[in-house]
């Protein structure tokens, strides 16, 4: 944990960054004074890793405030705020190392502690005392989950996956319902009310959105620690999600979650787009059948001509070895049919993927020792590069998750 002290005369600005930096999970705050004159003092005290200083209650001394501050602490990063951009020049001329323009976003301040922090090349002490190292949170590793058409398995593997993740005690996992329509993520788990906060509200209260509110929309699941984010309750309330929505929750979520799980719709509408433009993974899901790898074929080309989407992209072959759905066709055949190698194969195992859905738990609370979770593990270590002796026992963790 990184302590931060900041200085701001306007009480309102304060206030605004007070909050803000209380959603940061990476962060504490030490110290904030609303005073430039006793600012050095307070640094003294408190011995911050860092520090915000805002320049606008007044210019002269609060560059002053700077550049005595990188004078005595050169190693201590310094980011100063404003909206005036001379001022914010001329404060990097005096030792700040970032600057942030005022009204000050979320994404924008967490980006500017990151790139602060990832510079302090010493330890630091945190509230308990230990001494860690200076090394904040990576962004989140987003991992779509994209059909190749209805009925392939996609909310099951996503459900799955995602409580496969948060076993292992590094990780805080969250999954986004984004098959806004039909999705049925919360009828694979079964969760505790949350007083019905859907995407639906999110996207209404989109100007007010922080960490508070969006920590109310998410349903914890207590057996696994999965954070759930529902599709909207009524299908009216689609017409009021946008791609805009979509990518300032995922925005937010990033901050303090491990992994984002995204189970998306078949139709690629604009929020399913905005979610494959930001994941850092596209699994897409499919089955042994013509109509199936057809389509693998026509996603394949259609998100491959928005630039690097393409290269993203992991095929992977849902319930193989059911005769239901192999229609002969081989995995290598399917490799020549859509050119690209197959990332990974679910076998078939109906009696425990059907039942885990019927009792509305996942495979490793309801059959870990089944065909199908063990591929999951595999998938998962496949996805994170994690060695499978290194895999962990259960946990609960995470900012939102208590």
């Amino acid at each position: 944990m990184h302590r931060i002290a900041i200085v701001d005369p306007n009480e309102a600005s304060r206030e605004s960054l007070r909050t803000m930096l209380l959603g940061v999970d990476f962060v504490w705050l030490e110290a904030e004074c609303a005073r430039y004159e006793y600012f050095f003092d307070v640094i003294q005290q408190s011995s911050p890793d860092l520090v915000v200083v805002s320049l606008d209650g007044d210019k002269p001394k609060s560059l002053g405030v700077v550049g005595h501050l990188a004078a005595a602490y050169p190693a201590m990063p310094i980011i100063t705020v404003s909206s005036d951009s001379q001022a914010l020049l001329q404060s990097l001329s005096r030792g700040a190392k970032h600057f942030l323009t005022s009204p000050v976003t979320l994404e924008d301040l967490v980006s500017a502690l990151r790139r602060s922090l990832n510079e302090i090349p010493t330890a630091a002490t945190d509230r308990a005392g230990a001494s860690t190292p200076v090394v904040p949170k990576a962004e989140a590793q987003i991992i779509s989950i994209l059909g190749s058409r209805g009925g392939v398995g996609c909310t099951s593997i996503a459900v799955n996956l995602a409580a496969t993740l948060a076993s292992w005690p590094e990780n805080a996992v969250a999954l986004i319902d984004l098959d806004l329509a039909m999705g049925d993520a919360d009828i694979a788990l079964e969760l505790p009310d949350n007083d019905n906060i859907s995407l639906a509200d999110l996207a209404r209260n989109i100007e007010r959105l922080d960490m508070n509110y969006l920590k109310r929309a998410l349903v914890k699941h207590p057996d696994t620690g999965i954070s759930i984010l529902r599709h909207p309750l009524e299908i009216h309330e689609i017409g009021g999600i946008g791609e805009g929505h979509v990518e300032r929750i995922l925005n937010l979520l990033k901050i303090s979650y491990t992994h984002l799980i995204l189970d998306l719709s078949k139709a690629l509408q604009p929020t399913d787009l905005m979610s494959l433009r930001m994941s850092n993974l596209i699994l897409l899901v499919a089955q042994l059948e013509l109509s199936s790898l057809r389509n693998v074929v026509r996603l394949i080309h259609s998100l491959s001509m928005e630039g690097d989407m393409g290269d993203r992209i992991r095929v992977v072959i849902n319930r193989t070895g059911s005769e239901m759905t192999d229609e002969g066709i081989t995995a290598k055949k399917a490799e020549e049919v859509i050119g690209k190698p197959i990332f990974w194969q679910m076998p078939n195992d109906a009696k425990a993927m059907i039942g885990s859905r019927v009792a509305g738990q996942p495979l490793i609370k309801f059959a870990p020792k089944s065909r199908a979770h063990q591929s999951l593990i595999g998938l998962a270590q496949a996805i994170t590069g994690k060695s499978p002796a290194s895999e962990g026992p259960a946990k609960k963790r995470g900012w939102f998750g208590g």
